[in-house]
């Protein structure tokens, strides 16, 4: 296994720092406030986001302000936008060195704070050489892991200590919801040292039975593989990593997670398998079984999420959950990855259960149409299968 030198990973750490210019330090860690009389138009598009309980207000030019709610997206009846009313509308809202990125690259990532109306997760970026932006809205709360409508099972993450956990699934179906509950319930139930690495912060955590520590990208450090190495030498029980970006990311926090750490990650796949080989794929090809082994050692479990619409309106989640174990170390060494959905079946009194079991238990439950459930499904046979046994 590669593993850095201290004090070659002490030199680097400093290069950053000594590197960074005063602009940089100067530069306030807390998040902008955006006061009123600043962006009216802002406040008044993202104060109907939160009053139709919708997730994401979306900024094109040529179209008026539009509304995800319920997955869907609703124009709001405002005047057509053009770039430079995005451009003034939403720059104001990120920090410095966002805004400097922005000038720099033409996209940012930031977060900020409206008075009286919420905190919020901008995107601002460019579509066909003109400004567009995505602000979601973040919740108030950290929510309850039992009120996300997950499976029980999910709770099995509580009880690891090491190692390890991937929660996967596409754009916008709720992995840092999962992972910030899942630091609640830490934070609730065990005294540990937890450090998130997020960019940006989402989800507010206060010190509870256990203290956390949370690190923003651009704020408290330069990139991940730097954030990542600092939080290996802060004594941290737990770290979570806002997402699985590149490969130094992951190589380090494949490491950490042998070393005795409980690593927490997202990563934008869509099932399981795709999920262990997106992390080998992303090194050279003359690397790529070295990882493999190393993550067949490191990888305690893989959780992946969906969104579906709920009957009556809103979306509940469904999931599948692997407990790893010597079976699926072995498929994972050998890259024989089509073999991890039986692993699913045969670790289930280990926590383990599969898509098909989630959506199966929705349907009964009277949350979803049995058709979407069919359209979701990998394994549809299975699904009639769990169907089937309790009618």
């Amino acid at each position: 296994m590669h593993t850095d030198n201290f004090d070659d990973l002490l030199a680097e750490l400093q290069a950053v720092e000594t590197a960074a210019t005063d602009e940089d330090r100067e530069a306030p860690a807390a998040e902008p406030i955006v006061r009123t009389g600043d962006a009216s138009r802002l406040e008044r598009w993202l104060t109907t986001l939160l009053e139709r309980r919708g997730s994401d207000l979306l900024l094109v030019s040529g179209v008026p302000p539009v509304l995800r709610i319920d997955g869907r997206v609703q124009p709001l009846r405002e005047d057509v936008l053009d770039g430079q009313d995005i451009e003034t509308a939403v720059l104001p809202t990120l920090p410095a060195h966002a805004q400097r990125h922005y000038r720099e690259t033409r996209i940012a990532d930031g977060s900020f704070r409206l008075r009286q109306v919420g905190r919020f997760r901008v995107n601002l970026h460019y579509e066909r050489g003109r400004p567009a932006a995505t602000i979601r809205a973040l919740p108030a709360i950290v929510p309850r892991l039992a009120t996300l409508g997950l499976p029980a099972g999910v709770e099995s993450l509580l009880s690891l200590s090491r190692g390890l956990v991937l929660v996967g699934g596409p754009t916008g179906s709720g992995k840092t919801t999962t992972l910030a509950a899942l630091v609640e319930e830490f934070n609730r139930r065990d005294a540990r040292h937890v450090i998130t690495i997020e960019d940006p912060i989402e989800y507010e955590h206060a010190h509870n039975k256990s203290i956390i520590e949370q690190v923003e990208i651009g704020v408290d450090a330069p990139d991940f593989p730097t954030a990542l190495r600092a939080a290996l030498r802060q004594a941290p029980d737990v770290i979570v990593v806002g997402e699985m970006r590149d490969p130094e990311t992951m190589r380090i926090a494949l490491a950490a997670a042998e070393t005795g750490h409980l690593v927490l990650s997202s990563i934008h796949t869509t099932d399981m398998a795709s999920t262990v080989s997106r992390i080998a794929d992303s090194f050279p090809l003359e690397r790529q079984n070295t990882i493999r082994q190393e993550l067949s050692m490191a990888l305690s479990a893989v959780l992946i999420q969906t969104l579906l619409p709920k009957i009556g309106g809103g979306r509940v989640a469904a999931a599948e959950l692997l407990m790893v174990g010597y079976g699926a170390r072995q498929h994972i060494r050998k890259n024989a990855l089509q073999h991890l959905h039986q692993e699913l079946t045969i670790t289930r009194k280990q926590g383990s259960f599969t898509l098909e079991d989630s959506l199966a238990r929705l349907v009964r439950d009277g949350s979803v149409e049995q058709s979407e459930a069919h359209s979701r499904a990998a394994h549809p046979d299975e699904l009639e299968s769990a169907l089937r046994a309790v009618n």
